[in-house]
């Protein structure tokens, strides 16, 4: 099993995560990663991230309700959103050039939001959207409602 601690502790940008192996495969990792892999700082930021149960708890409400609220309210545009249980959600747009996934970045990247296409992921249709702050959130979704007016 191996985990981040990108999403809910934080730390993407640290790059740092875990792995419980049989000793076999971590014998293997061992041969094959860098020898200074992960930043001292980094190990000091897991280390704290792991100790703080309550921001976890916190990060892990504020996402539950932000997903479901940002699906629910893209649904209501008449947007397909993928059930997720992560810290993102995917977004399916029509099959219409005018309101495609590649319509709706360039959309939203001109107002300051920045979503991922994944049509490398054979989602040529699709965007994926991080859940954010409450302001990002909503104004993701109003933004898509303007341009699904347009």
């Amino acid at each position: 099993m191996t985990r981040t601690f990108s999403k809910v502790y934080g730390l993407g940008g640290a790059r740092i995560g875990w792995i419980y192996a049989p000793q076999h495969v971590v014998d293997v990792l061992e041969r094959v990663r860098d020898p200074f892999n992960v930043s001292a700082m980094a190990i000091e930021a897991g280390v704290a991230a792991m100790l703080d149960r309550a921001h976890v708890e916190r990060s892990a409400a504020h996402n539950e309700e932000w997903r479901n609220w940002t699906s629910e309210e893209l649904r209501k545009l008449g947007l397909r959103v993928t059930p997720s249980v992560g810290n993102f959600i995917l977004i399916h747009f029509p099959d219409d050039a005018r309101y495609s996934a590649a319509a709706a970045d360039e959309y939203l990247s001109a107002r300051g939001y920045l979503l991922r296409r994944v049509a490398a992921y054979g989602f040529p249709n699709a965007l994926r959207m991080s859940i954010g702050t409450e302001e990002a959130n909503r104004g993701v979704v109003a933004a898509l409602s303007e341009f699904l007016k347009d």
